[in-house]
């Protein structure tokens, strides 16, 4: 079993960290409890979306998020769910404060930085994702059927995680917006922090980058 330590910070953010010095990297992932169980009738693949519109920058990095992590050295990327959206990267030791500010400032300023130019940017690469793998493949869209067929459709699985072309070209500013205030919040995520570090350290700057971070209602 893994020695690990967990805290809670005051605006509700679970912190887990495991000190390992066996290599010379850090693993970092934030996991937000929410997936396409979440979204409302006629805002399916929302989820999946928002997770698209996480990489296009913040307040404080108003540019794409993949840059400085892999100018650093690291491996990123996320994923979405049914029941939860990750963002993950491994980067080098000495990168653990950069990944944990990026991480900080789309939680916590995302939205300052968000455009209909970035929502469209990125509406149009799901939109072709779901053609490439499920429209467009030979029984791609199994899943669809399957899904809906197993779950009534007042279940909240009856969806697909990707959702329908309509309501992924239906989306607005607006449904961004809200859908980031209610669970885009600390109180609704678990960072883990992994690898070679002093635990006490890295607490420190959990708490630096994170703490000011206003606690979101309750979900």
């Amino acid at each position: 079993m893994l020695d690990y330590t967990k805290q809670t910070l005051d605006n509700g953010l679970d912190v887990v960290v495991h000190e390992d010095h066996r290599c010379p990297i850090v693993a970092v992932n934030l996991w937000y409890h929410v997936g396409s169980k979440n979204e409302q009738p006629g805002r399916t693949g929302l989820a999946h979306l928002f997770e698209h519109l996480m990489f296009e920058g913040s307040a404080h990095h108003d540019s794409g998020y993949f840059s400085p992590l892999q100018q650093a050295g690291a491996a990123i990327n996320g994923s979405t769910s049914c029941d939860r959206t990750n963002y993950w990267e491994v980067v080098p030791a000495s990168a653990l404060d950069l990944a944990l500010w990026l991480e900080s400032d789309r939680m916590g300023w995302m939205l300052p930085a968000m455009t209909q130019e970035k929502l469209d940017n990125q509406r149009d690469v799901v939109m072709n994702e779901k053609r490439q793998r499920y429209d467009n493949q030979p029984y791609g869209d199994w899943d669809e059927w399957i899904q809906a067929m197993v779950y009534p459709e007042a279940h909240p699985y009856h969806h697909t995680v990707i959702g329908s072309m309509d309501d992924i070209e239906a989306a607005t500013l607006e449904d961004v917006a809200e859908f980031f205030e209610t669970f885009y919040v600390p109180n609704n995520a678990v960072l883990t922090v992994c690898g070679d570090f002093n635990e006490d350290e890295a607490l420190e700057m959990i708490e630096w980058h994170f703490g000011e971070i206003p606690r979101g209602g309750e979900i």
